[in-house]
């Protein structure tokens, strides 16, 4: 079997089998994430839905259509990313996650930023950019990308911004319209990085990187 391979069954066997906080308690099923380990894009949402919980799977109702959408829209296929969440399993009500709750799914989500190792960190809405950039605010740096950790970090609205508010639907057809060139910056930062033989970053910490301009 392929090491990396590997590395995400050993990772998606913990989080299914996570009793780390009361979330473990009033899921359905958890939800680790899905997509190619050698992605260049990662997309990193919020937390799982109704949906997610019954199936499994990431970003498969409403926001996952409109995602599918966005995607598209950037000249992508949902099966070329990977998708994942801050959260593995579902909150109550799909209420906002709880910092206990974060901080228990930190290590997973972290290990799946080193395992896939992408060029560009596409982060869904405001808790997945907190990761990064606590004190950011997600209206005013959407669709702008920031080098971090020797890739680029791009913050995005949420899809299901857009299901609640019909008058964000097209800046966020417009911000990932953009994605493709800096997908091309990001791929020239990591030729850069080789060629001078300087190691990429798994990941920076978001206190040592100034906020957006």
């Amino acid at each position: 079997m392929n090491e990396l391979v590997y590395r995400a069954e050993d990772l998606y066997g913990r989080i299914r089998n996570c009793q780390a906080c009361s979330l473990a308690q009033t899921r359905t099923h958890a939800v680790p994430g899905e997509g190619p380990l050698d992605a260049e894009v990662l997309c990193i949402g919020e937390g799982p839905g109704m949906q997610e919980d019954k199936q499994g799977r990431p970003f498969v109702g409403a926001a996952g259509q409109f995602l599918n959408e966005l995607l598209g829209a950037a000249g992508f296929k949902r099966e070329e990313v990977y998708i994942c969440n801050v959260l593995k399993c579902r909150p109550p009500g799909n209420r906002d996650p709880l910092p206990a709750e974060i901080d228990a799914c930190r290590d997973y989500l972290d290990s799946q930023i080193e395992m896939i190792d992408p060029l560009v960190i596409v982060t869904l809405g405001r808790f997945s950019l907190s990761k990064f950039f606590p004190q950011a605010k997600i209206s005013r740096v959407h669709g702008q990308s920031r080098e971090i950790g020797g890739r680029m970090l791009v913050p995005m609205y949420h899809p299901a911004a857009a299901l609640h508010q019909q008058s964000l639907r097209e800046t966020i057809v417009e911000d990932f319209r953009r994605l493709p060139s800096i997908i091309e910056q990001a791929r020239a930062l990591r030729t850069e990085s080789t060629e001078h033989g300087e190691p990429v970053a798994q990941e920076a910490s978001a206190r040592q990187i100034p906020l957006f301009e």
